[in-house]
Parts: structure tokens; C-alpha cells; sequence
């Protein structure tokens, strides 16, 4: 089954990558309080027109190099600094 995440670009400086923010909510089990945690993933990207602040759609894939193992499959959505 492949993985499919949801998140926001927060640097797009390199070829044909980006990294992206995954921020996963989930209640503790023991404090029952509401934890956030946040993952920088890289993932290829071959699509025109990502910037910093888009919201993407991100998908697992083969490894491509040493980090990256996931790519962009679409975007979701342009922030409102970036239009």
C-alpha cells in the first residue's frame, strides 16, 4: 500500500526537490492532551510553479538518493502571500 501525505512546502532551493512539513495531530494516551508533531520530508519534484508556502500532495515512492523516497504528486492549494 503506498503512503500519500499531506503538507506545506518549506524550502525549495534544491533541483528537483523540495521539503515539506508533515504535521500529524493525535490525543497522548496517557496526559489526554492533543500532541502535534512535525516531520521535514524531501521529496522529488517535477512539477512547475511549487514555492515556498503551497500545500502539496505527497506520495511514496523507490528511493531516489540517500533522502528522498517520496515525490510530488500534485498541488492543493497557493497560499495568499504567494498569489
Amino acid at each position: 500500500m503506498i503512503k500519500t501525505l499531506t503538507g506545506i512546502v518549506l524550502s525549495n532551493k534544491m533541483e528537483k526537490a523540495v521539503v515539506v512539513q508533515i504535521e500529524r495531530r493525535y490525543s497522548h494516551p496517557v496526559y489526554k492532551k492533543v500532541v502535534t508533531t512535525i516531520k521535514k520530508i524531501k521529496a522529488r519534484c517535477q512539477l512547475d510553479g511549487i514555492s515556498v508556502g503551497d500545500k502539496v500532495t505527497i506520495q511514496e515512492t523507490r528511493p531516489i538518493s540517500k533522502e528522498i523516497r517520496f515525490e510530488v504528486v500534485s498541488k492543493i492549494e497557493v497560499t495568499a502571500k504567494n498569489k
